[in-house]
């Protein structure tokens, strides 16, 4: 079993989904093996709250994380990776895993870490040694003594981008994938194994190898989508003075070479799963072993004028997710769901014919491939603090309903006729059936959501809920 989690890939972004620009051959080819499904989401879209999603099978509420939230422990007794542990897996982190303290091993029997820059991280008087494996590698491999994430002047979460500036095999990305070949070498021949790939990229830094960032660099990309509501609700929150801005109008040059950054680091991610592929191949492992390709969230990367993630819209909360093995249907896409990333902890222990546990709030997503999609669930909540207000969301995956918390700005879009989120359709008659929905979602929540069978703005919110 191969879990391969990215970072902040967006849903769209793939050959197979009819991506104009990108180029992801080889996942092309993995998800014509497999299944794709391209109702996929990130319900609360930044790293810590999606990853607490992924590991326990556990919706926002009951992680209690419904945004981002440094330094709390991610103390849950049941994971993906102790359910494949006390099943008798060999079970292996290698990567991004970001979570608190940064040692924890969720229930790995081994972990081998590389978080990217984090600047909480950064803030307490800590070795590099202690919190980033990769950091202590390079360092030895290039004999540089103060080597170090940042050294070509890029910034963790901005839209400026360059080529790696150090030789390909030395890039992050390499990295954890020339340690999961290292492990189908050492590990223990006689166990089946529970493999964890976690890639920081394509998140910023937007430095791919030169090659991979030249395809794009004078590509011709369309532009990005803007909606006609795009002035009133986003632009509100441009800021022109910081280059990590979630919301900003860049001239053209600095779109392009950000979309140039991004996209090559796509085709070097997708480059290297083959070679890990190809190496699962030579162990003869291939064909009995599982692997999913997914990621934590999107990126915004201009649609409406907006960058990074937490948001709602389809290029923030909208994810790949790609399922490929034994016992997989091939050459399967399907919009059944939305499926979301809770679904994924029991749809790999379904695939591996072991239960998942009871507590746990996702299903596995096989099981929407065997029984159609009536029984499951009717729509995917969501929700993520972003500009000092919540913003709560409801999608079906053929509608999308949005509420701002602090404003009351409903939005409402038809996903199937309008995917790229361009028309707004607030006065339509069925969005009182959606904010009635809504109202049963936040029926009860601390923050005071609902009064009297109606949405309440201007609450105070948090990160993390009470109690957690």
């Amino acid at each position: 079993m191969v879990l391969i989690c990215v970072d902040q890939w967006r849903g769209d972004a793939l050959g197979c989904a009819g991506h104009p620009v990108v180029q992801t051959p080889y996942l092309d080819q993995l998800a014509g093996e497999g299944v794709r499904f391209s109702n996929a989401y990130c319900a609360t879209p930044s790293c810590i709250p999606a990853r607490a999603a992924l590991y326990t099978g556990l919706s926002q509420t009951s992680t209690g994380r419904v945004g981002y939230a440094d330094g709390v422990p991610f103390d849950y007794p049941v994971t993906i990776a102790s359910e494949f542990t006390n099943a008798g897996y060999q079970t292996q982190a290698i990567g991004k895993l970001h979570v608190w303290p940064e040692r924890s091993q969720i229930g790995f029997q081994n972990v081998i870490l590389h978080d990217g820059y984090l600047h909480f991280a950064r803030k307490r008087p800590v070795d590099i040694a202690e919190i980033d494996d990769y950091v202590m590698w390079l360092r030895e491999k290039t004999g540089n003594p103060h080597a170090d994430l940042l050294d070509n002047g890029l910034n963790c979460n901005a839209m400026t981008a360059r080529p790696w500036h150090l030789a390909e095999e030395l890039h992050p990305s390499t990295w954890v994938i020339a340690q999961g070949q290292d492990f189908l070498r050492r590990r223990d021949k006689r166990k089946p194994f529970f493999l964890y790939l976690g890639l920081h990229r394509p998140h910023p830094p937007y430095d791919p190898p030169e090659w991979a960032f030249n395809m794009y660099q004078h590509e011709h990309m369309p532009d990005p989508p803007v909606g006609d509501w795009t002035g009133e609700v986003l632009l509100p929150y441009e800021n022109r003075t910081r280059a990590d801005a979630s919301i900003l109008r860049p001239n053209g040059p600095a779109l392009q070479r950000a979309r140039a950054g991004y996209y090559g680091h796509m085709t070097h991610i997708d480059g290297l799963v083959n070679r890990f592929l190809e190496t699962l191949q030579e162990y003869g492992q291939r064909k009995n072993t599982v692997v999913c390709f997914v990621s934590d969230h999107g990126e915004m990367m201009g649609d409406h004028h907006a960058f990074r993630k937490t948001l709602p819209y389809e290029g923030s909360a909208r994810i790949p997710l790609l399922l490929s093995g034994p016992g997989i249907p091939a050459g399967v896409e399907t919009d059944a769901g939305p499926v979301e990333l809770r679904d994924v902890m029991p749809t790999l222990l379904d695939a591996a014919k072991l239960k998942p546990p009871a507590t746990i709030d996702g299903e596995s997503a096989l099981s929407l491939l065997r029984r159609g999609n009536g029984s499951w669930r009717a729509w995917l909540h969501g929700e993520h603090p972003a500009f000092g207000q919540s913003v709560q969301w409801l999608t079906d995956g053929a509608w999308k309903y949005i509420w701002w918390s602090g404003t009351g700005r409903e939005q409402l879009f038809h996903l199937q006729n309008d995917p790229n989120e361009l028309n707004d359709l607030r006065g339509h008659t069925d969005i009182p059936l959606w904010r009635s929905r809504m109202v049963n979602e936040l029926i009860g929540r601390e923050e005071g959501f609902v009064s009297n069978g109606q949405l309440v703005t201007g609450k105070p919110v948090t990160a993390i809920l009470r109690g957690h």
